[in-house]
């Protein structure tokens, strides 16, 4: 008896880490499908955001990217000519953390590291202090990815992420450049 129930337990845990690395596969797979879509120069437009969602502001600027380490690791450029502002963005998998990131900084030095897990859509800042002292962070998701188009929201919580206020909207349309 206590044979078979050795037997079964292996089994289920042989299948388990099977399900388990197939799922890890697939996930590593769409991140770098993330990457590969990004390559080129798109057209954005970014509408800024009241905390009720109406639009502020919008603003037309580019993101341009390119490879650096194939299926890993991509840079880029992202310009916003009416507000004389450049950004230097590094976009990576790392199938060992099973993360993808996205890091960005611009003119003023501050780097944003947006992280999320292999596979998913939406990456997180890490808490940052905000300017009346207390703690913020930052979500951006990807949504309605088309292979010429896709959206991004970005949104902010001051609560621990108890509640998300609406701070951008982005549509990244491919360049016919």
């Amino acid at each position: 008896m206590r044979k078979n129930f050795l037997l079964l337990l292996v089994l289920y845990l042989g299948g388990s880490m099977a399900s388990y690395a197939q799922e890890t596969a697939a996930a590593l797979e769409h991140s770098i499908e993330q990457l590969r879509s990004s390559i080129g120069l798109w057209n954005v437009t970014t509408e800024l955001l009241n905390p009720d969602g109406t639009v502020a502001d919008s603003l037309d600027g580019t993101y341009e990217f390119a490879w650096v380490v194939p299926d890993r690791v991509v840079s880029g450029k992202s310009l916003v000519p009416s507000q004389n502002q450049v950004s230097a963005l590094l976009f990576y998998v790392s199938e060992r953390k099973h993360i993808i990131e996205m890091l960005s900084v611009g003119a003023d030095g501050n780097l944003w590291i947006m992280t999320g897990p292999l596979g998913g859509e939406e990456r997180r800042t890490q808490v940052f202090k905000t300017q009346g002292g207390g703690s913020g962070q930052l979500k951006f998701t990807r949504y309605n990815v088309l292979p010429d188009s896709f959206e991004s929201k970005m949104e902010y919580t001051e609560d621990g992420g108890k509640t998300w206020t609406p701070g951008n909207h982005q549509v990244f349309r491919r360049s016919s450049r």
